[in-house]
Protein backbone atom coordinates (compact mmCIF):
# COMPACT_ATOMS: atom_id res chain seq x y z
CA UNK A 1 0.00 0.00 0.00
CA UNK A 2 3.02 1.98 1.00
CA UNK A 3 4.89 2.00 -2.73
CA UNK A 4 1.14 2.39 -4.88
CA UNK A 5 0.66 5.46 -2.57
CA UNK A 6 4.09 7.23 -3.72
CA UNK A 7 4.28 6.42 -6.95
CA UNK A 8 0.60 8.01 -7.49
CA UNK A 9 1.90 11.01 -5.68
CA UNK A 10 5.30 11.16 -7.49
CA UNK A 11 4.19 9.79 -10.72
CA UNK A 12 1.37 12.77 -10.45
CA UNK A 13 4.55 15.23 -10.10
CA UNK A 14 7.02 13.82 -13.23
CA UNK A 15 5.93 16.13 -16.27
CA UNK A 16 7.12 14.21 -18.92
CA UNK A 17 7.51 16.02 -22.92
CA UNK A 18 6.88 14.06 -25.31
CA UNK A 19 9.36 15.20 -28.63
CA UNK A 20 10.01 14.85 -32.06
CA UNK A 21 11.82 16.81 -34.72
CA UNK A 22 11.87 16.74 -38.81
CA UNK A 23 14.75 17.45 -40.47
CA UNK A 24 16.32 18.41 -43.86
CA UNK A 25 17.92 14.93 -43.84
CA UNK A 26 19.80 12.57 -41.85
CA UNK A 27 23.14 13.64 -40.46
CA UNK A 28 23.37 17.25 -38.59
CA UNK A 29 27.58 16.55 -39.22
CA UNK A 30 26.81 17.06 -42.87
CA UNK A 31 25.21 20.08 -42.38
CA UNK A 32 21.23 18.89 -42.09
CA UNK A 33 18.81 21.10 -40.26
CA UNK A 34 15.44 20.75 -37.94
CA UNK A 35 12.60 22.07 -39.71
CA UNK A 36 10.21 21.13 -36.99
CA UNK A 37 9.92 20.47 -33.44
CA UNK A 38 6.80 19.34 -32.01
CA UNK A 39 6.32 19.12 -28.33
CA UNK A 40 3.52 17.55 -25.90
CA UNK A 41 3.75 17.69 -22.00
CA UNK A 42 2.69 14.64 -20.50
CA UNK A 43 2.03 14.87 -16.37
CA UNK A 44 0.35 11.55 -14.37
CA UNK A 45 0.04 9.77 -17.77
CA UNK A 46 -2.24 12.55 -19.21
CA UNK A 47 -1.43 15.32 -21.74
CA UNK A 48 -2.23 18.31 -20.18
CA UNK A 49 -2.77 20.31 -23.32
CA UNK A 50 0.51 22.13 -23.13
CA UNK A 51 2.93 21.84 -26.35
CA UNK A 52 5.50 23.53 -27.77
CA UNK A 53 4.99 23.59 -31.94
CA UNK A 54 7.20 25.32 -34.66
CA UNK A 55 8.50 25.16 -38.19
CA UNK A 56 11.81 26.57 -38.82
CA UNK A 57 13.86 27.75 -41.81
CA UNK A 58 16.20 26.01 -41.77
CA UNK A 59 18.65 28.55 -44.11
CA UNK A 60 19.42 25.52 -46.70
CA UNK A 61 17.25 23.20 -49.12
CA UNK A 62 15.19 20.51 -47.64
CA UNK A 63 16.03 18.51 -50.89
CA UNK A 64 14.38 14.94 -50.82
CA UNK A 65 13.30 15.30 -47.22
CA UNK A 66 10.22 16.91 -48.40
CA UNK A 67 8.75 13.55 -49.46
CA UNK A 68 9.10 12.56 -45.76
CA UNK A 69 7.47 15.59 -43.97
CA UNK A 70 6.09 17.66 -46.81
CA UNK A 71 7.48 20.67 -45.76
CA UNK A 72 8.83 22.65 -48.91
CA UNK A 73 11.48 25.37 -48.80
CA UNK A 74 9.10 27.75 -50.34
CA UNK A 75 6.69 27.38 -46.75
CA UNK A 76 9.79 27.52 -44.68
CA UNK A 77 11.20 30.47 -46.03
CA UNK A 78 9.39 32.75 -43.79
CA UNK A 79 9.14 30.62 -40.66
CA UNK A 80 11.90 31.54 -37.77
CA UNK A 81 14.99 30.36 -37.81
CA UNK A 82 15.86 27.84 -34.70
CA UNK A 83 17.79 31.38 -32.77
CA UNK A 84 14.49 32.63 -32.73
CA UNK A 85 12.44 30.02 -30.94
CA UNK A 86 15.29 28.66 -28.71
CA UNK A 87 14.36 30.54 -25.97
CA UNK A 88 11.02 29.44 -25.35
CA UNK A 89 11.92 26.06 -26.94
CA UNK A 90 14.48 25.39 -23.97
CA UNK A 91 12.10 26.92 -21.25
CA UNK A 92 9.02 24.51 -22.14
CA UNK A 93 11.48 21.44 -22.04
CA UNK A 94 13.57 22.46 -19.26
CA UNK A 95 14.00 20.39 -16.16
CA UNK A 96 11.30 17.90 -17.89
CA UNK A 97 11.80 14.15 -18.42
CA UNK A 98 11.86 13.60 -22.20
CA UNK A 99 10.25 11.02 -24.51
CA UNK A 100 11.60 10.26 -28.04
CA UNK A 101 11.40 7.54 -30.76
CA UNK A 102 14.67 7.21 -31.70
CA UNK A 103 16.15 9.86 -28.98
CA UNK A 104 19.71 9.70 -30.29
CA UNK A 105 18.46 11.23 -33.91
CA UNK A 106 16.20 14.29 -32.80
CA UNK A 107 19.10 14.60 -29.18
CA UNK A 108 21.71 14.95 -31.65
CA UNK A 109 19.82 17.51 -34.54
CA UNK A 110 18.86 19.47 -31.27
CA UNK A 111 21.97 19.57 -29.53
CA UNK A 112 23.68 20.55 -33.03
CA UNK A 113 21.52 23.63 -32.97
CA UNK A 114 21.91 24.55 -29.38
CA UNK A 115 25.24 24.18 -29.97
CA UNK A 116 26.10 26.69 -33.02
CA UNK A 117 23.98 29.16 -30.78
CA UNK A 118 25.95 28.30 -27.63
CA UNK A 119 23.24 27.18 -25.62
CA UNK A 120 23.55 23.86 -23.00
CA UNK A 121 22.61 20.68 -24.41
CA UNK A 122 19.49 18.78 -24.23
CA UNK A 123 21.35 16.61 -21.34
CA UNK A 124 21.62 19.51 -19.43
CA UNK A 125 18.54 20.95 -19.65
CA UNK A 126 16.31 17.70 -19.20
CA UNK A 127 16.41 14.93 -17.06
CA UNK A 128 16.18 11.41 -18.12
CA UNK A 129 15.92 11.08 -21.84
CA UNK A 130 13.60 7.63 -22.56
CA UNK A 131 13.77 6.24 -26.15
CA UNK A 132 10.56 4.82 -27.03
CA UNK A 133 12.24 2.91 -30.10
CA UNK A 134 15.03 1.30 -27.66
CA UNK A 135 12.23 0.33 -25.41
CA UNK A 136 9.51 -1.21 -28.36
CA UNK A 137 12.78 -3.30 -29.63
CA UNK A 138 13.16 -5.28 -25.79
CA UNK A 139 9.61 -5.62 -25.49
CA UNK A 140 9.13 -6.29 -29.00
CA UNK A 141 12.26 -8.44 -30.83
CA UNK A 142 12.12 -9.14 -34.12
CA UNK A 143 9.06 -7.47 -34.89
CA UNK A 144 8.33 -3.78 -36.66
CA UNK A 145 8.96 -0.61 -33.84
CA UNK A 146 8.46 1.94 -36.33
CA UNK A 147 5.77 4.95 -35.24
CA UNK A 148 3.09 3.25 -37.68
CA UNK A 149 3.78 -0.14 -36.24
CA UNK A 150 3.12 0.14 -32.54
CA UNK A 151 0.44 2.34 -33.34
CA UNK A 152 -1.17 -0.39 -35.09
CA UNK A 153 0.10 -2.75 -32.33
CA UNK A 154 -1.40 -0.80 -29.23
CA UNK A 155 -4.63 0.31 -31.63
CA UNK A 156 -3.42 4.15 -31.74
CA UNK A 157 -5.44 5.72 -34.45
CA UNK A 158 -3.08 7.32 -36.56
CA UNK A 159 -5.36 7.45 -39.76
CA UNK A 160 -4.46 11.45 -40.14
CA UNK A 161 -0.93 10.36 -40.60
CA UNK A 162 0.03 10.70 -44.33
CA UNK A 163 3.08 12.23 -43.70
CA UNK A 164 5.54 12.46 -40.78
CA UNK A 165 5.02 15.78 -39.02
CA UNK A 166 6.67 16.42 -35.18
CA UNK A 167 3.83 17.63 -33.53
CA UNK A 168 1.28 14.93 -34.52
CA UNK A 169 4.05 12.22 -34.46
CA UNK A 170 4.78 13.65 -30.67
CA UNK A 171 0.84 12.98 -29.92
CA UNK A 172 0.87 9.49 -31.45
CA UNK A 173 4.22 8.69 -29.47
CA UNK A 174 2.43 9.97 -26.36
CA UNK A 175 -0.24 7.47 -26.64
CA UNK A 176 2.13 4.49 -27.51
CA UNK A 177 4.35 5.86 -24.52
CA UNK A 178 0.82 5.16 -22.10
CA UNK A 179 0.47 1.60 -23.64
CA UNK A 180 4.24 0.54 -23.98
CA UNK A 181 4.19 1.61 -20.11
CA UNK A 182 1.02 -0.02 -18.86
CA UNK A 183 1.09 -1.93 -16.24
CA UNK A 184 4.75 -0.72 -14.81
CA UNK A 185 2.99 1.62 -11.68
CA UNK A 186 2.08 -2.61 -10.63
CA UNK A 187 5.98 -3.14 -10.67
CA UNK A 188 6.31 -0.05 -8.00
Amino acid sequence: PGAASIWSATEGQLRKVILDTETTGLDFKTGDRVVEIGCVELRGRQLTGQRFHAYLNPQRPVADSERIHGLSDEFLADKPKFAEVAADFMEFVRGAELVIHNAAFDVGFLNNELGLLQHESMEQLCGEVIDTLRMAREMRPGKKNNLNALCSEFGVDNSGRQLHGALLDAELLADVYINLTRGQEALL
